[in-house]
């Protein structure tokens, strides 16, 4: 198997409040955020947006009040595809390039659903936070060689304390 390392063009480094980053760090960072703004006001403010919203929370009620599950899931498949493809162009510079370089992240990725709870987007973005928060403090504390293991750490961790996560919807604590 061959590894290969994308160029970046923004291999700049830059000194923040203390902190030393790379430019692509930053723009990750930023077209992340202003991708979930996006998604958000997607969701909220069209009448796409809350078919796809009244389908996640009941598919033979949204079917009933007329709206066309089949086209409805396309377009949610749609959208997740091309926001994997999105994130993967801009991440691939710091990341080795390979045909299974994303089960990683997907594993995270299901760690900060459970971290946060299933169907709340806040809970996942403060999921999101939190995991590499403590990935960082970790890489910098103890080893840059545990960090992907603290992901599930935090899994068992939080799954022990609260079983349905940070921040489930409509939970009774």
């Amino acid at each position: 198997a061959e590894y290969r390392r994308m160029l970046s063009p923004y291999d700049i480094v830059v000194d923040f409040l203390g902190l030393t980053v790379t430019a692509q760090r930053l723009l990750i960072i930023g077209t992340a955020i202003i991708a979930m703004i996006l998604l958000h006001l997607f969701l909220k403010k069209t009448i796409t947006g809350s078919a796809i919203i009244a389908m996640s929370q009941n598919r033979e009620g949204a079917f009933l009040v007329g709206i066309n599950a089949n086209k409805v899931a396309m377009i949610t498949f749609f959208i997740s595809g091309a926001l994997a493809a999105f994130a993967s162009s801009i991440a691939s510079p710091i990341n080795l390039v390979f045909p299974g370089m994303g089960h990683l992240v997907i594993l995270k990725a299901f760690v900060i659903i459970i971290i946060g709870g299933m169907g709340s987007i806040p809970g996942a973005i403060i999921g999101g936070y939190i995991l590499g928060f403590s990935e960082s403090l970790s890489a910098t504390f103890i080893s840059n060689d545990y960090k992907d293991l603290i992901a599930f750490l935090l899994l068992v961790a939080i799954l022990t304390i609260k079983p349905k996560g940070l921040f489930v919807k409509g939970a009774q604590s």
